[in-house]
């Protein structure tokens, strides 16, 4: 007996404790779950990356014996969203519980394409309780979780994916800046509304050139340009946003989500709305530079309670910082800057008057019984006022009346009781005028007055008009601030104040707009009187909206002197220094 020990031990413990050895048998990895995935943002087809990393995969671990039964593939996943979020990777959790699955481990192509930061820490242990073992080609065959390193290298992985994801991100969106900044690149997306996007020459790489590639650029969509400019003008006008929706409303005119259907599937095309108009007006890309970061992805938590849910991704405004615009003019403009800076002076001064300034203002102009074409146009040569439009037996008139004058006015000697002036015979003679212009046979004429005026002679001209609503408006200032330190409350005067500073402001930008050498070339005024349109054909339809543009775009001015009985027009069709001057 004691030979018998001494020869083998070990068999005679075994026996006593009753174990039984099984000799052990290599038989390969076995069945496998394979598991991949492709982003959206990668420049590659989703075949092409899923062939690939199941390549990788199974020279992997077919040498050791084993075989991918089942493969699961994620696209357009990105890597930083969890596992449990993601389609593909989601079934394969799921599957775990499944005792018939099929198999026992899972191999993947690329573990930095599969796991993102502390991913993998968070979904081994998940693995481990189901008895799947992981292999990962980057640890060069199975993870083990009792060893240190493999934890360590394991985490060097998500750590370099996620700086990997980053530095792809930063690279370009640099890329994306320079190409706007130097070039005015249009980046692609919807066109705005108001443009079409069409092709612009080749692909500045040669590669991308040689398959067919285009440059992409914006273009003016003449049926919705005209529908932005008079949403600038009606802003400027005095309407809110909401009262030009329902201006544009009932003139019939498609909203942008009907205008291209194809594209706005996912929106009502129910009519204008102020969230339209407001869009319309923020956008700076009207001016003809291309702006490009004004809004930016953010990836927030989820969950703040539960980090591991990880982020998703939402559209906010960008900071100031992170915008850029093009050096030069990229694209044909349909307003112009100045008149884009006015919109945005106006709407921060609504928006500085508070709740009730806002809301007062989207009311729109006041209601009246009957429309006044000439409104804001006439005014009286006696004292210099506006005149103001009023209904006599029923028709309409304008008028300007002494006893609304200040006491002890020097102007009171000389102004009559009442001064009237009747719309429809102005208007009539207006028209007229202004036929005989803008006639084609006459354009040259017209031309050639414009380009023997000079626009910077005391009384005419947009730079003198534009020093004169400046001077205006720092009077009023002054005369606030005399109100107030003579006991008005300051909240009554805050509406007033930051009107008053807001022309302040639109005066003194189009004042330092204007070049020290103002004068024009003879191509410049064909080019803004050509820019027009057919004058002669508003006037022939005679709308009341058309022609009311019509007279704005002219800057017409009238001045009518009662004792001549006899209106004197100006009118300045966007030349600086150049005016047009009748009589009637």
């Amino acid at each position: 007996m004691a030979a018998e020990i001494i020869s083998d031990p070990w068999s005679t413990l075994d026996d006593i404790l009753g174990l039984e050895v099984a000799d052990v048998a290599d038989d390969g990895i076995g069945a496998l779950a394979g598991y991949g995935r492709c982003s959206t943002e990668d420049n590659q087809d989703p075949e092409t990356s899923r062939g690939w990393q199941f390549g990788n995969a199974r020279k992997f671990v077919e040498p050791l014996g084993g075989q991918i039964v089942a493969e699961f593939f994620d696209i357009g996943q990105s890597r930083s969203v969890p596992w449990e979020r993601r389609t593909e990777s989601a079934r394969l959790l799921a599957e775990l519980k499944n005792p018939r699955r099929g198999w026992d481990a899972i191999v993947v192509g690329e573990g930095t394409r599969c796991w993102f930061g502390n991913q993998f820490s968070l979904i081994a242990p998940k693995f481990a309780a189901y008895g799947v073992d992981l292999w990962v080609p980057e640890l060069g065959g199975k993870y083990d979780a009792r060893n240190p390193s493999h934890k360590m290298l394991m985490s060097v992985l998500g750590g370099m994916s996620e700086s990997e994801r980053q530095h792809v991100q930063a690279r370009v969106r640099a890329a994306m800046d320079a190409q706007v900044i130097n070039e005015g690149r249009h980046q692609g997306g919807r066109a705005p509304y108001g443009y079409i996007v069409v092709d612009s020459g080749p692909h500045p790489n040669p590669r991308k050139a040689a398959e067919g590639f285009k440059l992409r650029a914006l273009a003016l969509d003449e049926t919705t340009a005209d529908v932005v400019r008079r949403i600038f003008a009606e802003y400027l006008d005095g309407n809110g946003d909401r009262a030009i929706a329902n201006l544009l409303n009932r003139d019939g005119i498609p909203c942008p989500s009907a205008h291209r259907r194809e594209q706005n599937r996912h929106r009502l095309a129910d009519g204008w709305q102020g969230s339209s108009v407001r869009a319309i007006l923020d956008n700076p890309r009207y001016t003809g530079y291309a702006i490009f970061g004004r809004w930016t992805k953010h990836e927030t938590l989820l969950d703040p309670e539960d980090v591991a849910a990880g982020h998703v991704v939402r559209f906010k405004r960008a900071a100031p910082d992170r915008i850029v615009r093009s050096r030069v003019q990229a694209h044909p403009a349909i307003v112009s800057v100045e008149t884009f800076t006015q919109a945005q002076l106006l709407r921060r001064s609504k928006s500085a008057g508070g709740l009730k300034t806002a809301r007062k203002a989207e009311r729109g102009a006041r209601k009246t019984a009957r429309s006044y074409l000439l409104r804001g146009l006439v005014r009286c040569g006696v004292c210099g006022r506006k005149m103001q439009g009023a209904t006599i037996r029923k028709g309409s008139y304008y008028r300007c009346t002494s006893r609304t004058m200040a006491p002890g006015s020097p102007k009171l000697a000389d102004h009559p009781t009442t001064v009237n002036l009747r719309e429809g015979v102005v208007v009539e003679a207006i028209n007229g005028w202004l036929h005989e212009l803008f006639h084609p046979d006459n354009r040259d004429r017209t031309a050639a007055a414009l380009l023997g005026s000079d626009g910077s002679q005391a009384n005419g001209g947009p730079l003198e008009a534009a020093r004169n609503r400046l001077a205006d408006a720092e009077a009023r200032l002054q005369r606030y601030q005399a109100a107030i330190a003579a006991g008005v409350e300051p909240e009554a005067l805050v509406a007033p104040i930051n009107q008053a500073q807001a022309e302040r402001a639109a005066a003194k930008a189009q004042i330092e707009s204007v070049p020290a050498d103002s004068t024009v070339s003879r191509a410049e005024i064909y080019a803004r009187i050509d820019a027009l349109g057919d004058v002669c054909g508003t006037l022939a339809d005679a709308t009341t909206a058309g022609m009311s543009r019509l007279y704005r775009a002219l800057n017409l001015e009238l001045r009518y002197e009662p004792k001549e009985l006899a209106v004197y027009a100006t009118t300045s069709p966007g030349v600086d220094s150049a005016c047009v001057r009748g009589g009637t």
